[in-house]
């Protein structure tokens, strides 16, 4: 028996040791925030200094210290870590600002609600953007067979889980999820599912084959062995909308502050008008270098006709359409000399007494990311990540944008300007009301809240290499769906 715990135990360590590497592993750049990364690290080594502990009494020297530990049966916590992480390495989730933590409720919802007065906050597995909209996923690795609906004597059960949890996303302005996602690692009873859809609206998603399978290799003289093989075949996910269930709080008061905005909403009808839109070849092969070219060619070119009609959900309005929000700093990198026409080269080649009193204080930066473009071309990126997108700019950014290139860009700065303007489309700024419900404040600006809102408003992620304002957001906790970019400057080509 002692062999077969020790066993056991071995097997969750390496689990535990997987984990971490996974952890690590995480793409930050859009993906995790770093204060996400420090919990789940903290708690997958927890679990696994108690595991450790665990043998350790195991194998001491009191032979009745021994048998009580290993008749104790092993509790682990790996299973719910490893499924988190798992739908974090999922490509489609996004601005994960939250993991394995709690989000407020308002007091309000406190008082009114009897089964959450004496609740301050409610634990959330992970806050994120999925498919372009912020969402709550909760995850269970429980055995369905223990999953209570109601509560027992081990567990407020299931319903009063979920009536918490979408009791707190309608109370979160600023947090407040599109929906919330239950994952059931192992499945849930037929009961408990038909329950969640007669009470809550719960509807299952479908996430693709890769969310299902999770394996763990470990290398052996030269050949990969697995060491662990899990499948979540038998997983079960469903989505609840806030709004639409009849057990939470409603009717609380969101109005938005410092800015006047009409109550109707634009709403969007796409119409392709590439024979009227699109930008001739030879046109853009007289003036523009051919990775520029590319990528305002590759931007999916439409007619959106703004009509003042109220939307609940604007993003559905483009269906497939993959939209992504510019703002200035975005703009400026795409048609920067830096970055175009040979410019890194035509610029270092200028003797550097010349370029000091050209640049002043900015040599060294501008220097700087000249000597980046080489290493890494700026226009490649974009490239690949723009290409068959629909980009859009709110009015701020158009006017911004303009006035910067008046004062700053050369010729041809100026005439690539024009040409990346005219395969965009300029829409009205409309911040969504969660980013207008944060605190104005220096890393916060108004300008900002406006820009990255109303790339929030139309569910498309904003391409930036403003990553000030991307921190001061995910520090309140809220998941924004945004790109980043390395910063370029105009440098008067």
């Amino acid at each position: 028996m002692k062999e077969q715990r020790d066993a056991e135990v071995e097997l969750a360590k390496q689990r535990c040791r997987f984990v971490i590497d996974r952890i690590q592993e995480l793409p930050a750049s859009s993906k995790i925030t770093d204060s996400c990364r420090r919990t789940l690290l903290k708690l997958a080594r927890s679990e696994l200094s108690f595991l450790s502990r665990f043998s350790s009494c195991s194998s001491s020297s009191s032979s009745a210290a021994a048998a009580a530990t290993i008749s104790t049966p092993l509790s682990v916590n790996i299973g719910h870590l490893e499924a988190v992480v798992h739908i974090l390495q999922q490509p489609f989730i996004t601005g994960v600002s939250r993991a394995c933590k709690s989000v407020p409720l308002l007091p309000t919802v406190r008082r009114e609600e009897s089964h959450c007065s004496s609740l301050k906050d409610i634990h959330v597995d992970i806050v994120c953007t999925f498919n372009r909209k912020p969402v709550w996923i909760i995850v269970s690795d429980g055995n369905p067979k223990y999953v209570s609906w109601h509560r027992c004597h081990k567990s407020k059960g299931l319903k009063l889980r979920i009536q918490e949890v979408l009791a707190a996303a309608q109370s979160s302005l600023t947090l407040r999820p599109s929906s919330v996602i239950l994952f059931f690692a192992n499945g849930i009873a037929n009961h408990v599912h038909k329950k969640l859809q007669d009470e809550f609206g719960a509807s299952e998603i479908g996430l693709g084959p890769s969310v299902f399978n999770f394996d763990a290799f470990e290398e052996s003289e030269g050949d990969w062995i697995n060491i662990l093989a899990r499948s979540y075949k038998d997983a079960c996910i469903l989505e609840i909308k806030p709004t639409g269930s009849k057990d939470v709080v409603s009717g609380l008061d969101h109005s938005v502050k410092g800015l006047t905005m009409d109550s109707a909403r634009p709403e969007v009808s796409v119409e392709k008008t590439e024979a009227q839109l699109q930008l001739s070849v030879e046109d853009c092969e007289a003036n523009l270098a051919d990775t520029f070219r590319s990528i305002v060619l590759g931007l999916e070119l439409c007619s959106l006709n703004i009509k003042n009609l109220e939307s609940s959900d604007p993003g559905n309005y483009f269906g497939d359409i993959d939209l992504i929000n510019f703002d200035t700093t975005a703009l400026i990198a795409l048609v920067t000399g830096i970055s175009n026409d040979g410019g890194v080269q035509k610029l270092l080649a200028h003797p550097e007494s010349e370029m000091r009193v050209r640049f002043k204080g900015n040599y060294e930066f501008v220097v700087g990311q000249a000597k980046s473009d080489i290493q890494n071309p700026i226009l490649v990126e974009f490239s690949r990540l723009l290409c068959g997108k629909t980009g859009i700019i709110c009015e701020s950014v158009h006017m911004e944008f303009k006035e910067l290139v008046l004062l700053c860009g050369g010729p041809n700065e100026k005439l690539r300007a024009d040409k990346l303007i005219s395969s965009l489309r300029v829409v009205p700024d409309c911040p969504s009301e969660r980013i207008m419900g944060l605190p104005t404040r220096r890393k916060l600006a108004m300008k900002n809240k406006v820009i990255f809102g109303t790339g929030d408003y139309w569910h498309a992620p904003t391409l930036t290499a403003n990553m000030a304002f991307v921190r001061a957001v995910s520090q309140t906790g809220m998941s924004l769906s945004t790109i980043e970019h390395r910063s370029r400057a105009l440098i008067g080509d």
